[in-house]
């Protein structure tokens, strides 16, 4: 499903209705959450929400490999923007482990728990994905060996082109979901979406999509403005 709206505050105002109604209609369940300017202005606005969260649990789909308290963490920032009430329910990895590799597999047997916890089959509810101009999502960026895991739902996927560790989903765990919303917008974007949705260019967020059985595109009208066909 494509939904196309005039700004990326209406994008921003849309995404926190969207999760809005998903804990409201659940008796349990989880949300993974993504990182960005974009994902962070729907934060902000669920915050002035009366949203329950004590029967949700919030979780990253990527987080960068930093302490929880630097600027570039999405721990911190979702922790900042979605005020106290929210923080309480959210699952972030452990920096302190020391590796990575560690940090991954302990965060992936935690939201394991999570998983079964809420959804009889195991399963993640509803996911939040940014896309970058790359066409990378979490952190599963073009040629990275992230891509390539099968048998694994959390790992850490190194960036020789950054020098440094991500922690991120991997494909496996993304197509599970029960639901997934990317969140793009900006002009910077648009060329990178339309070989995405409509050339079916298998860069990795594409392959999300593709893999997924109920993927939706929030998307501002500049982001869109490349696509041959929208809705009308």
């Amino acid at each position: 499903m494509l939904a196309i709206y005039p700004t990326p505050e209406d994008v921003a105002e849309a995404v926190a209705d969207k999760v809005v109604a998903t804990v409201a209609g659940s008796a349990r369940t989880t949300v993974g959450l993504a990182g960005g300017s974009t994902p962070s202005a729907a934060y902000r606005r669920l915050a002035e929400r009366p949203v329950d969260w004590s029967r949700t649990t919030l979780w990253l789909g990527d987080e960068r490999w930093v302490p929880h308290d630097h600027p570039e963490a999405n721990s911190g920032m979702a922790r900042q923007t979605l005020g106290e009430r929210a923080a309480t329910q959210l699952l972030a990895p452990d920096f302190d482990l020391g590796d990575a590799a560690r940090a991954a597999a302990a965060y992936e047997a935690e939201l394991r728990a999570a998983f079964a916890a809420a959804d009889e089959q195991g399963r993640p509810g509803l996911v939040l994905l940014g896309m970058g101009d790359d066409g990378h999502t979490a952190s599963l960026f073009p040629g990275t060996d992230a891509l390539e895991v099968t048998d694994r739902s959390y790992v850490a996927n190194w960036l020789g082109d950054k020098g440094t560790w991500r922690l991120t989903a991997t494909l496996p765990l993304l197509w599970a979901a029960r639901e997934v919303v990317f969140i793009v917008t900006g002009e910077a974007k648009a060329a990178m979406l339309a070989r995405i949705i409509e050339g079916h260019e298998p860069f990795p967020a594409q392959r999300v999509a593709a893999g997924n059985t109920n993927t939706s595109w929030f998307l501002d009208e500049a982001a869109a403005s490349q696509l041959r066909k929208t809705p009308r």
